[in-house]
Formats: structure tokens, C-alpha cells, sequence
């Protein structure tokens, strides 16, 4: 059996900070991912960040990962397994894991999980028809792999990911037909939204896609508006010709691996779902689990950057490492994380951090 200071389950911008944070504070880590390459969601983030130039504003999805990539490679004291898969956490702090082809074991003293989220999908009829994609998918076929899923789409979801992807699939020659959106609001980023409508994309708020139609791959999409009560509004209905239905409709926490570790979780909507109850330091109800990115709370790629580093730092202090000054690093972590949580486009995860913390506290009186 294998032993580290500290093993981070995920690749992705938190997994790849927390391991940098933890390696620099001189732990002994072990990071896995069950693809064959790290960066998780960075690598098909082609788009400029936002932000500030701590949260490398100004530089692609796919450059922020290649940077942490290096990074992590470049440190002795981490260590890297590709295609493993974690399969059980346990009480005695053992993990383990299929490793290509090989079952292993693994015991550490921490744990972080940066499992990141999976996409949710919309049930309508013919939602199983060859066509539909999540939007994630979609990333991964153009950006990753150069492939264009279809050529004329249809985006459900005006969120920052159904905004940018049908921005990418512009980019790519694909004509996105409609951009429909249940809420009467975009969701997004107006900047986003700004740049497909001057392309020409209609944004349709207060619409819904009520069926795919096709035999054997989609060939048209019936959509319809919705009234104040999301209803249909009968006679608003509509076939618009397209090969492909692209689902951007949220993300939820990849919460599964908490569950079987017994840590307390709970419902919060604000945060995606199922979230793990955590301290300031994002440790979980069990002390040997830390959780950071998305699997915490979906957000962006920034904030998440920044939560694999806390968690980093909060659990190589409690192993007693302290070759970086910590504790000033884990303080300039929390405010850039209000800083990224701060003005109305915040309002949403503030309200659900402060929820989970409501609810954490009711448990403990």
C-alpha cells in the first residue's frame, strides 16, 4: 500500500492548485484523475478569463492549464497517476482506486476532493436521440479534439457555458440557430451575450424546447414561449430545422465519493445541489476530507482555482507543514475568494455559502 502526506482526487483548476499549494508547503502528494491528461474543464476553456491578473485575467482556459500542468510536474514531491479512478474512501484514510488496469490501495492523512460536477440534462421527448449534447460534450468534441458535433444547433440554457459555447461553435463555422432560455432573464454574463447577438444569434428569454423530432438523428426542435408561471403559452409554438440540441442547463456538485465517505451533506440549491457542510477552511464533517472546486458549490474555474489552494494550505497546516508562510497564504486565498464572490453577479453563492453555514450550525447546536 502506497502513503502520502495528502492525495487530491482530480485534475482539474482546483486539484491542479490544491497539489501546487500542498507540494510548496512541503507535503508528500499524490494527485489522480481518471482521464488520460490533467486540467479537467481548463483544457477545452479556450475564452479569455475575467478578473483580476491574480486570477489571470486575460488568459485562456487551455494556457491557465498547461501553466499549473507544468507546475506540477516540475515538483519532486508530488506525484501524478492518470486514468485512475476512485472507487471507495474510507474511515481508516485508505482510498482505493482503479489504476489503468489495476486495483490499488492508497492511504494518506488528508484527503481533497476536487471531483468537480457533472451537466444536467432536460427531459423532453427524443432528448435520446443522436443530436443531443451537453454542452461540455460539445467543448470536448470541438476543442479537444476538433470536431464539430453538427451544423446547424439549437443552445438551450443563456448561462455563461451555453453563451460561450455557442460563441466557440461560431468560432467553428456552425451556425447556432437560437439561444432559448426558461427564465425571462440571461443568465450570463451580458459580454458573453453581447458578442452572439452581434453575430446575429436571436436570445430567445422565456422559452423552452418541448420536443426533439427526428427518426434515427434529430432533424427539427419544437420549442414554445413560457408565461410568468413557466407555463406554455398555447399558439407559441414553433419547428426550428436543426441537427443538434446542445444542453446547457446547469451543473451539479460530483458529490458521490462524499456520500460514501459518510460526510454530512445537504441540499442547496444556490450552490448546485448537494454540497458537503465544510469550515472556513473547507475541511468536511469528517477531519481527514477537504473539497474544493465545483464539488463544493459550482462556480467558476477562478474561484475554484483559488478553493484548491485553501484546501491545500489548510490541510498541509494541519499535518504541521509550514515551509511556505501559510497562514498569510491562506488569508490572501479567502480574500481573493470574496472578491470573487463580491456585487450582484455573487449574490447567489454568498447566499448558499452562508446557508451551509446556517445549516451547519443548526446541526452542531
Amino acid at each position: 500500500m502506497e502513503r502520502f502526506n495528502i492525495c487530491i482526487i482530480g485534475g482539474g483548476p482546483a486539484g491542479l492548485r490544491a497539489a501546487i499549494a500542498a507540494g510548496s508547503a512541503g507535503a508528500g502528494v499524490l494527485l489522480i484523475d481518471e482521464n488520460d491528461r490533467l486540467g479537467g474543464q481548463l483544457i477545452k476553456q479556450t475564452h479569455m478569463f475575467f478578473g483580476s491578473e491574480k486570477q489571470d485575467a486575460g488568459t485562456r482556459g487551455i494556457d491557465i492549464a498547461e501553466q499549473l500542468v507544468n507546475k506540477v510536474q516540475g515538483m519532486t514531491n508530488v506525484k501524478v497517476y492518470l486514468r485512475c479512478a476512485a472507487l471507495g474512501l474510507y474511515d481508516d484514510k485508505v482510498l482505493t482506486v482503479l489504476h489503468e488496469t489495476k486495483y490499488r490501495k492508497i492511504r494518506a492523512e488528508k484527503f481533497i476532493v476536487a471531483t468537480g460536477a457533472s451537466e444536467r440534462m432536460l427531459a423532453f421527448p427524443g432528448n435520446d436521440l443522436p443530436g443531443v449534447y451537453g454542452a461540455g460534450a460539445v467543448q470536448t468534441l470541438m476543442n479537444v479534439y476538433g470536431i464539430v458535433p453538427g451544423q446547424r444547433v439549437l443552445m438551450i440554457g443563456a448561462g455563461n457555458i451555453g453563451l460561450i459555447v455557442s460563441y466557440q461553435l461560431l468560432q467553428a463555422g456552425v451556425e447556432v440557430v437560437a439561444i432559448l432560455e426558461g427564465s425571462p432573464y440571461i443568465g450570463g454574463y451580458l459580454v458573453h451575450a453581447s458578442k452572439v447577438r452581434r453575430a446575429g444569434v436571436p436570445i430567445l428569454t422565456s422559452h423552452t424546447i418541448m420536443q426533439a423530432i427526428g427518426t434515427n438523428a434529430v432533424q427539427a426542435a419544437e420549442i414554445c414561449a413560457l408565461d410568468s408561471h413557466w407555463a406554455r403559452l398555447p399558439g407559441s409554438e414553433k419547428t426550428l430545422e436543426v441537427d443538434t440540441i446542445c444542453l446547457a442547463v446547469g451543473l451539479s456538485p460530483l458529490s458521490d465519493l462524499l456520500w460514501q465517505a459518510q460526510c454530512r451533506l445537504t441540499y442547496i440549491a444556490e450552490l448546485g445541489g448537494h454540497v458537503a457542510w465544510r469550515d472556513a477552511n473547507l475541511c468536511t464533517s469528517e477531519p481527514h476530507i477537504y473539497i474544493a472546486g465545483d464539488v463544493a458549490g459550482v462556480e467558476e474555474a477562478s474561484s475554484a482555482m483559488v478553493e484548491g489552494e485553501l484546501a491545500g494550505l489548510a490541510a498541509a497546516k494541519s499535518l504541521g507543514l509550514a515551509r511556505v508562510d501559510v497562514d498569510t497564504a491562506m488569508s490572501q486565498a479567502r480574500e481573493q475568494l470574496i472578491a470573487l464572490r463580491a456585487g450582484p453577479v455573487g449574490e447567489k453563492i454568498r447566499t448558499g455559502l452562508a446557508l451551509a453555514q446556517m445549516r451547519e450550525d443548526e446541526q452542531h447546536a
